[in-house]
């Protein structure tokens, strides 16, 4: 059995780009910049974004964090995401989420440039993802695009299960890995919560990927023998000799479904870090993209 080592893969993505941007910034270039928009106080949010700000750091990314007061109303969100859409400096736009309730998401996400969008979540984004077009893809299924890659995992004609249908991983990443291209091309079951027994569809994945968002859900008795896992979970759960009170564990019972599985992603140090590294690279690729078009 084989780990699946995000935090390594993650740091040599950032470790690729850092050198990029030195480069560009020893031959007198601008720098790729990001703007990232936080809205009220949440913690957890709070916590994402000062990681997203510390990763621009160390590569070399110019970033921008807006923090804005709870009662921001949507049209003010929109005027300044507007600004920065005209914004030179700034590639890449990221509103950091869950928004307050009284502001809508969709809207928010929809007046960002399609040529900023590098979280990949605007509809034009996800349209050429479907459609196999270039553009910006979601991070967190980018990154676990770059982990079968990495790993040389076959996934061409390969059943590969997915548990779970959000916008933000199973929806997109089973769309990537239905595409005629070389690492995708796979033959793609996509689980929810309507299946009357999932077991029947997760004992036949060659690979399977969680991201159910509920602990240990998939059981060792629930796949086969030499499975590949991908555990996009990241859930708190109480552990009274942890030093927080709590642990984190994925989707997957690692313990156990780790003994049948052929390649398998920890949690945590797994998917998670490859979700702010492909964050960079997307920014990185929109900064090369505008080039581009301004040539």
């Amino acid at each position: 059995m084989t780990i699946i080592d995000g935090k390594q893969t993650a740091a040599e993505i950032r470790a690729d780009l850092k050198q990029k941007i030195q480069k560009l910034k020893s031959d007198g270039k601008s720098l790729p910049g990001l703007a990232a928009i936080l809205v009220g106080e949440n913690p957890a949010s709070k916590v994402y974004v000062r990681s997203k700000e510390r990763a621009c750091e160390e590569v070399g990314i110019y970033s921008e964090v807006v923090k804005l007061p709870i009662e921001t109303k949507e049209t003010e969100l929109i005027a300044l995401i507007e600004k920065l859409n005209t914004d030179k400096k700034i590639n890449g736009i990221l509103v950091q989420l869950p928004l307050p309730e009284h502001i809508n998401e969709e809207k928010i996400i929809q007046s960002i440039s399609p040529e900023k969008d590098v979280d990949g979540f605007h509809p034009v984004s996800i349209g050429k993802m479907i459609l196999g077009q270039e553009t910006f893809l979601s991070c967190t299924p980018f990154g676990i695009m770059k982990l079968l890659e990495k790993y040389k995992i076959e996934t061409s004609g390969k059943h590969i299960v997915v548990v779970g249908r959000s916008n933000i991983v199973g929806k997109p990443v089973a769309n990537m890995l239905l595409q005629k291209k070389e690492n995708a091309n796979a033959i793609v079951t996509v689980c929810h919560s309507a299946a009357d027994d999932i077991t029947q569809y997760t004992k036949q994945a060659d690979i399977l990927i969680a991201a159910v968002g509920r602990a240990n859900f998939i059981t060792a008795d629930m796949v086969k023998e030499n499975v590949v896992i991908i555990d996009v979970g990241i859930n708190r759960v109480e552990d009274a000799t942890a030093k927080r009170g709590y642990k984190l564990v994925g989707d997957v019972d690692f313990e156990q479904v780790s003994k049948k599985a052929s390649f398998i992603t920890p949690v945590p140090g797994g998917v998670g870090p490859m979700t702010i590294a492909m964050l960079l690279y997307n920014t990185y690729t929109s900064y090369l993209w505008s080039g581009k078009k301004q040539n």
